[in-house]
């Protein structure tokens, strides 16, 4: 168990108010730490416990129940009472002083089970809260790559789009194609692409045509049928100013200048 863990897992407790003094002071040192991920956990496991309002039942014992304890109490005490005017003193304990201890034991006993209730609903919006926030980012996730799809199609599709081949250094390799709008961004696309090397991953650089320094791009990988596709919304350089495209095999992350020979290159003008 990782420490974020560990700490989430007493946030709830904390939030209700039922940590001992050690745990206690061990999740505020925590906290004070300045941990963003378990402060908002704690937010958000404050706010359930603000729910519980409208769920948890009154931890006071029932009008009824109340009244029978008050009847017992003065029964017991109006016995008590003619004892102590007999000649002889009892030297045990009065017998309303054990309805007292009685009707606090159950007492007690309905406050645990009261308080294992509220834990047991904490849990039960805490899932729900887990299971809310995993559809928003699976809707999030999902809705990007719809806009991105969108977008490369916008890029393809218009007129005002320039087709860019790059040929590959080995002859056994295939082609890749790109397509570069002026204002949209640069898109680029290839079938039947190997895998880079263990730790590697494909890197896009645009060539200069001043300096004839290459300039990195975006990095990828192709899935596992070799098939990739992928957008530089935002190029490093203009269309006009760049005389070239190619794309090399570098460490993963990317490599700020090229560490190996292109493996397709493309002119661009």
């Amino acid at each position: 168990m990782n420490t974020h863990e560990h700490f989430r897992e007493l946030l709830e407790a904390y939030a209700i108010g039922s940590l001992d003094a050690a745990e206690r002071a061990e999740l505020e040192s925590h906290l004070a730490g300045g941990c963003s991920e378990c402060a908002k956990a704690l937010e958000e496991a404050r706010w359930l416990v603000s729910q519980l309002a409208y769920l948890a039942p009154n931890a006071e014992p029932s009008d009824m129940l109340k009244g029978r304890l008050l009847q017992t109490v003065r029964a017991e005490a109006a016995a008590d009472s003619q004892i102590r005017q007999a000649p002889v003193r009892s030297t045990g304990i009065p017998l309303w002083l054990w309805a007292g201890v009685a009707a606090l034991f159950l007492f007690s006993v309905y406050s645990a089970w009261n308080e294992q209730k509220l834990r047991s609903a904490v849990a039960n919006l805490q899932q729900q809260a887990e299971a809310q926030r995993a559809e928003r980012q699976k809707l999030e996730k999902e809705l990007l790559v719809a806009k991105t799809q969108a977008h490369e199609a916008m890029i393809w599709m218009d007129p005002k789009s320039k087709k860019i081949m790059l040929q590959p250094k080995d002859p056994k390799m295939p082609q890749l194609e790109a397509m570069w709008h002026p204002e949209l961004g640069l898109c680029i696309r290839g079938w039947k692409v190997p895998s880079p090397g263990e730790k590697r991953m494909l890197q896009l650089w645009l060539i200069s045509k001043k300096s004839g320094k290459p300039m990195p791009s975006m990095t990828f990988w192709p899935d596992a049928n070799g098939t990739f596709s992928a957008m530089v919304e935002n190029p490093p350089d203009t269309m006009s100013d760049t005389q070239a495209l190619a794309i090399t095999e570098e460490p993963i992350g990317g490599s700020p200048q090229p560490t190996s020979t292109p493996m397709w290159v493309g002119g661009v003008s």
